[in-house]
């Protein structure tokens, strides 16, 4: 019975509600990938997207507007994609369609820092991306199961192999920390991601 009462209830939501309002209920309540799927505006289904950790999407969604903000969300979303010349080139046009506007060149400011970081080998470029320095596949390797073995056999949990993965990545904290409250202060000022 109770589940009908529900089927009913969003029944009814989907009757009085346009898109666009459906989709600001799952955004104000923190589902985020419901709310983009409701969302109609492009900006407002970029913003849930983003929250939702989708950044490719986001980024695709941002693009279908042309404006100081959609461009400079769009960055936002390339840079946390690593994509940093695609970052750079999302607050050129921010910047030229909204001068002076201090969250978008600091950020820039930010995708530029991390490009030259990531220009490695004699000035060889990378396209804004980590490549590989080699792939390597072992055909005797069988298939494991929620576990990763190491050297000397020890097999790590999903945890383990986690905290691996963080101790390997090449962003220094304060890095890390400098883009974090550049977004929160973005979030907060004028414009930008929602």
């Amino acid at each position: 019975m109770k589940n009908l009462a529900l089927a009913v209830a969003a029944m009814w939501v989907g009757l009085w509600f346009t898109p666009d309002q459906q989709g600001m209920r799952h955004f104000r309540r923190g589902e985020f990938a419901e709310a983009a799927a409701d969302f109609c505006d492009p900006l407002w289904q970029g913003a849930a997207w983003y929250r939702a950790g989708e950044f490719e999407k986001a980024a695709g969604a941002f693009a279908r507007r042309d404006t100081a903000e959609a461009n400079y969300d769009q960055g936002n979303a390339r840079l946390m994609l690593g994509a940093y010349d695609a970052a750079i080139a999302c607050y050129d046009r921010a910047l030229r369609a909204r001068p002076g506007w201090k969250e978008a060149a600091g950020n820039r400011a930010i995708a530029v820092a991390r490009a030259r970081a990531l220009d490695i080998g004699g000035g060889e470029a990378t396209g804004g991306r980590v490549k590989a320095d080699k792939i390597v596949f072992d055909k005797k390797a069988g298939t494991t199961t929620g576990a990763q073995v190491i050297a000397g056999g020890q097999k790590l949990s999903d945890q383990e192999i986690q905290a691996l993965w963080l101790r390997r990545v090449q962003t220094r904290p304060a890095d890390f920390l400098k883009a974090k409250f550049a977004r929160q202060q973005a979030v907060r000022g004028e414009g930008g991601v929602r």
